[in-house]
């Protein structure tokens, strides 16, 4: 009896070598298709890792995209939501020269809290002047870098913090993460309204609650803050010099205040 006669396999045929075989499995797991959400990533399948051969042995690695689901979940818990589609560098418009400063000094503020420095920034001034978008377009680039992010508009959510701050549950929940995340945006500082033309002044609560999450922040090590107002910062200091000194201390070499003009409202330019 002879080998095939015994084995049932032909004594002729070849062995699939294991360097093969191993990469046979490896293509085998790289394409199957996983159950992530929110980003469509071609180079994993959304399953979050790639499979690869290191010495005949079959390895995983975590995908690039990772990085990218990551970074939109920030954007999703900052707050920003849609705002954060419309407001870059690459769409603000520089066709004044206040507005091309304006952008000139964001790039540098960014580029120094890239480079570790613990600072903040304040603006202030005209309505319409792309305070928002400029603070917006800053706000993301930290998130992509991987910093946590909250976005605070003041005349939204200042009230409802307010209206809570007996409860002793409940306000924690609402002020704390303003007060203990990496980066955070306060948009229209002390927006309440307007009357007879006039910018209506912020009530007690109002300078109470700023001054809460300001010093907070002021006393941590590595805050980035980031505020815009309508009100130029000398009017917030007469408003309330202890907060308002903070924030011009902390903002030192990155301050614009933009004068109420009409012909910087970017809003109004681009209707007409």
């Amino acid at each position: 009896m002879n080998f095939k006669e015994i084995t049932g396999i032909n004594n002729t045929s070849t062995v699939k070598p294991l360097d093969e075989w191993v990469q046979e499995q490896c293509d085998s797991e790289n394409s199957k298709e996983g159950n992530l959400t929110g980003y469509d990533c071609e180079k994993c399948k959304n399953r979050g890792y790639i499979s690869k051969v290191n010495n005949l042995m079959l390895v995983t690695s975590r995908c690039e995209c990772m990085d990218i689901r990551e970074t939109l979940k920030r954007i999703k818990e900052s707050g920003f939501g849609e705002i954060i589609k419309k407001c870059t560098f690459d769409n603000f418009e520089t066709e004044i020269k206040l507005t091309k400063r304006i952008k000139e000094l964001s790039l540098e503020y960014l580029d120094a809290v890239n480079n570790g420095k613990s600072q903040w920034l304040f603006i202030g001034g005209q309505s319409g002047a792309g305070k928002t978008h400029i603070c917006t377009a800053i706000s993301t680039e930290l998130i992509k870098s991987g910093k946590t992010a909250r976005y605070m508009v003041w005349p939204q959510d200042a009230p409802t913090i307010k209206a809570n701050i007996n409860d002793s549950e409940l306000y924690p929940v609402l002020i704390n993460p303003l007060k203990k995340c990496d980066v955070l945006y306060i948009d229209d500082l002390f927006k309440i309204g307007e009357d007879k033309g006039e910018k209506v002044k912020p009530s007690p609560a109002d300078i109470r609650l700023a001054f809460e999450i300001v010093n907070y922040r002021s006393l941590q090590s590595k805050t980035i803050t980031i505020v815009s107002s309508e009100f130029a910062l000398d009017e917030i200091i007469a408003i309330d010099r202890a907060l308002g000194s903070r924030i011009k201390q902390l903002s030192e070499g990155y301050i614009m205040n933009i004068p109420n003009k009409e012909e910087y409202n970017y809003r109004l330019r681009k209707v007409e």
